[in-house]
């Protein structure tokens, strides 16, 4: 469990009483125990008000309210207050704020805002961080510390790009290295002197977000920013495990957030935590598919939800009210996939500024008396009931999809094949087709160990870092099955073509080399012809976006293209390698197409999907010391009815039985276990 101080899923979120007068906190309290809370975050935001000026601090107000809330039965998950630096920094110290792409250096304002290679912003956070974990390490209410929140944004000032070059010397040792794996020979970038190097920005390479002259710098620059960003955060971990060594330190990821390597982050945080923040139409199986994202990040440890809105959002488009039970549903979506916690933003609506009409569990109005509210307080009565019965269950997928931050960096940076190739969505495509059919699958990273699972599925894996593809024949030779798509194996990791063919190292265990790749207009499509009748995939499906025009050498071809000048050509193939199959999917199919492939290879593989439901039930398993607990989702709003099986399951929070059938009312939620 996160803290043995508290062995529960806790309940709770970001609490800031700075923002009011005296006598509203004494109705937070007594409404924070009707709605069964008892972990509040704070602290996100008080660093100007902790440290007024460069040598004063002041921590009378966060004693006050440290004690306050341990009293009122609150724990604390306490932030350092780094995400937004004061006033006074930036007046004093203008290298604090960051210099935008396009070469603008900002003033203060806002948050996110701070230079993370400005020394004088890394020696104030870490000074912070310190003297907080000296005051509070032996708190009684202290539970977690929270650095900074939601890091992210990237910096192109002087400090930045000298920072950067002292990073590329570390990582490529001479020029000569730089100048090859940049490739500077084109349009005559040579570099002589570490000197001429600069940040990759609108103002040199780069326009428009991630169009780029040169892959390489910009690849490398964005290396480089999420080191930055993380070195700070590690200076701050290190401030506070001077002192407190034994409470969990975390930061509050963001999912698929694009400008971080969060397989990197999640190596130097205690527990990872994330904030979840679907709009309305969001599909449920890309918010699972981020929870378990999430989960996977430290090889499948739980993780903490920090941050979602009882009603709705304030900073979306379209800002929608989660519909009555949605709240409840989509909390009990975390906890079914990984989360030990769910926490809000925020406890109490602000009444000012850009975050006054994000939902909270208090409302403006001020009372309990509010759906929102009472839906709250009634998931927080369930959660008291759960005690710590599902704490640091875990998940026994047999299948892994592979997802990598520098793979997607590269890919959007490309200069074609087409502006449609969005690596997130393709990666749901797959992902999805087995959630469709209540297959659990985990999404791991490529330092992972491919031997736990039974099907590794690999969607667009543009660039083969050192050692993958040796890693990948390892695991198809003894018996694993491998499966990746068109536009894989295309670079190495400086985003330099692996020549020889396409999909370059990949090539010995696909038994396939790819000689051209036509992209798709919008509308456009190709056919994928089965060769023959197999398992669930036994007609012609529509695919686009991509073609890849492969040549089988060794390889069976099961599917071809069915149109264009490369009709006939493989469009599906599969190579017998050792005691393993590699398949080869070569463009971008529709759902049923996925659907049966994959559903094929779960055969083959022995893997069973958990139920049998309609959709609209999501079904996942979480397993602790030899006990399964199988939750079921229902996403519609009438009920709907899973075949679960002969065995005999409980549902933690109703106490009924079933075996067979289990009906799921409308929004509901049933987590049953199979303990006798």
């Amino acid at each position: 469990m996160i803290n043995d101080k508290l062995p529960k899923i806790w309940y709770g979120g970001d609490y800031n009483p700075e923002q009011w007068d005296a006598p509203v906190w004494a109705e937070d309290e007594r409404m924070f125990k009707l709605a069964g809370i008892d972990v509040a975050t704070i602290n996100v935001f008080s660093w100007a008000l902790i440290q007024p000026s460069e040598d004063t601090y002041d921590f009378s107000g966060l004693d006050e309210l440290m004690d306050r809330l341990y009293n009122n039965g609150t724990y604390v998950c306490l932030a350092t207050s780094t995400g937004a630096h004061p006033a006074w920094m930036a007046h004093r110290y203008p290298e604090v704020t960051r210099v935008d792409v396009q070469g603008r250096k900002r003033k203060f304002g806002g948050r996110h805002n701070s230079n993370p290679n400005s020394p004088v912003y890394r020696k104030f956070a870490a000074k912070l961080a310190g003297k907080l974990a000296e005051r509070y390490k032996d708190h009684p209410g202290l539970v977690a510390w929270h650095i900074s929140n939601e890091y992210g944004g990237y910096d192109y000032s002087e400090q930045s790009e000298a920072a950067f070059r002292v990073w590329l010397k570390n990582r490529y040792g001479s020029l000569d290295a730089l100048n090859k794996a940049w490739n500077t020979r084109f349009w005559g970038h040579t570099f002589y002197d570490w000197e001429e190097i600069v940040v990759p920005s609108e103002l040199s390479e780069e326009w428009n977000g991630n169009r780029t002259n040169f892959q390489g710098i910009s690849l490398d620059y964005r290396r480089f920013m999420s080191h930055s960003l993380l070195e700070c955060y590690k200076l701050e971990y290190d401030a506070i495990k001077q002192h407190s060594t034994n409470v969990p330190v975390t930061t509050n990821l963001m999912g698929f957030y694009p400008e971080l390597d969060y397989f990197e982050w999640a190596k130097h945080m205690d527990v990872v935590s994330w904030d979840n923040y679907p709009s309305l139409d969001t599909p449920v199986s890309h918010t699972a598919m981020t929870h378990d994202l999430m989960r996977g990040l430290k090889n499948g440890q739980p993780f903490m939800l920090m941050e979602q809105t009882p009603s709705q959002q304030n900073w979306q488009p379209y800002n929608s009210l989660k519909r009555p039970g949605v709240m409840r549903l989509w909390s009990y979506q975390a906890v079914a996939r990984g989360a030990d916690t769910v926490l809000f933003f925020q406890l109490r609506r602000s009444i000012g500024a850009c975050e006054k009409y994000h939902g909270a569990v208090i409302e403006h109005v001020g009372h309990e008396h509010t759906r929102v509210f009472r839906e709250c307080a009634e998931l927080g009565r369930e959660l008291g009931l759960l005690g710590d019965q599902l704490l640091d269950a875990r998940s026994a997928a047999q299948i892994g999809i592979i997802y990598d931050w520098e793979n997607r960096w590269a890919l959007d940076l490309s200069s074609g094949p087409s502006v449609a190739l969005d690596y997130v969505n393709e990666v749901h495509k797959y992902y999805d087709a087995l959630y469709q059919q209540n297959i659990e699958a985990d999404m791991i990273g490529v330092e992972e160990d491919l031997s736990r699972y039974k099907i590794v599925i690999a969607p667009v894996l543009y660039m083969i870092k050192p050692g993958f593809a040796q890693k990948v024949e390892a695991f198809v030779k003894a018996g694993g099955t491998f499966v990746t798509t068109y536009f894989s194996g295309i670079v190495n990791e400086n985003d330099l073509v692996t020549v020889g063919g396409y999909p370059g190292e990949l090539r010995k265990v696909l038994g396939i080399w790819a000689e051209e790749i036509d992209a798709l207009l919008p509308g456009m499509s190709n056919e994928i012809v089965m060769n023959k009748e197999w398992g669930a995939l036994n007609r012609t499906y529509p695919c686009d976006l991509l073609c890849d025009l492969i040549h089988a050498e060794g390889a069976e071809v099961l599917a071809e293209y069915g149109a264009d000048f490369y009709k006939g050509m493989p469009a599906l193939t599969v190579n017998r390698f050792g005691e393993g199959k590699a398949y080869y999917v070569a463009t971008s199919p529709d759902a049923a197409f996925l659907q049966g492939f994959l559903s094929n290879l779960c055969a083959e593989k022995e893997i069973q999907p958990l139920v049998s439901a309609p959709e609209g039930i999501e079904s996942v398993q979480r397993v602790k010391d030899g006990v399964s607990y199988l939750f079921l989702l229902n996403h519609k709003e009438g009920e709907l009815s899973a075949d679960i099986g002969s065995v005999q399951r409980t549902d933690l929070l109703t106490g009924r039985t079933f075996s067979g059938t289990a009906v799921v009312p409308g929004r509901g939620v049933l987590i049953l276990s199979d303990k006798s």
